[in-house]
């Protein structure tokens, strides 16, 4: 096992229990302490993780991206389920800007049985799961590679992402709060989201239920930014009120 995965693994549980032993660790790895000390080492120094006595736990207030690997892995059936709506949105034919967000790779994987679509990224998982999709145009942003993430991101991106005009930009975002708008946790990400809105006719959030009421560190936009949200659940009352006062369609499950 290379040593970044390793260390994913250790932040996947990170994620999961708010804390880890070194001990544990060790067994489970079947490397040494010293070893794991060092991975808690490298995972405090990045904002992940605080070190403490025999082990870490997880640093809640750190605003960084976490690993698609462990994303992906969170939420899944909420995120199955939005891209099913996002299936009955999308047409043969269509062009789109997908994000490298979890919830745009299950949409991906959910749309192979359409027909002729374009598809601008800057997701690499995105582009290694639709490699084989003959008849769709698959076009890559290009742009900063950062560990980890799987993702492009920066200026590139966006000069590229401007350089067309699609029928639809599906996003994500780690907060929608009605006085902050959309929100995110990484600066170029959020920029890129925000071109990918910019060049679209329709512009989709699709976020599951955890997302409402709550704010991240970069704003992407506003909700006039926004003229659909894709979701797993019928958001509660004074949403669904926003959403009709600002003329944003809502898709859920019936």
């Amino acid at each position: 096992m290379l040593a970044i995965e390793r260390r994913n693994g250790i932040l996947e549980k990170l994620q999961k229990n708010k804390r880890v032993v070194v001990g544990e660790l060790s067994s489970i790895y079947k490397v040494s302490e010293e070893t794991i000390r060092r991975d808690l080492e490298k995972l405090e120094v990045e904002g992940y993780a605080i070190k403490s006595y025999g082990g870490a736990v997880l640093n809640e207030n750190s605003e960084l991206e976490i690993p698609l690997n462990i994303r992906k892995n969170r939420n899944v059936a909420e995120k199955q389920q939005i891209a099913s709506l996002l299936t009955k949105v999308i047409h043969d034919g269509d062009s789109l800007m997908l994000d490298a967000s979890s919830t745009a790779v299950f949409t991906a994987k959910a749309l192979k049985a359409k027909k002729n679509l374009t598809v601008i990224t800057n997701s690499v998982e995105i582009l290694l799961e639709l490699y084989d999709m003959t008849d769709w145009n698959i076009l890559s942003t290009g742009g900063i590679s950062r560990e980890g993430l799987l993702a492009l991101v920066g200026p590139q991106t966006d000069r590229m992402l401007n350089s067309y005009h699609v029928d639809k930009a599906i996003i994500s975002c780690k907060g929608l709060a009605h006085e902050y708008g959309l929100t995110d946790s990484d600066e170029l990400h959020a920029k890129n989201k925000k071109t990918m809105l910019d060049c679209a006719t329709e512009k989709i959030l699709a976020i599951d239920s955890t997302k409402f009421d709550k704010q991240a560190f970069i704003k992407i936009g506003d909700l006039d930014n926004v003229t659909m949200v894709v979701t797993d659940k019928k958001p509660d009352r004074k949403w669904m009120q926003v959403f009709e006062n600002k003329g944003i369609e809502c898709i859920y499950p019936e």
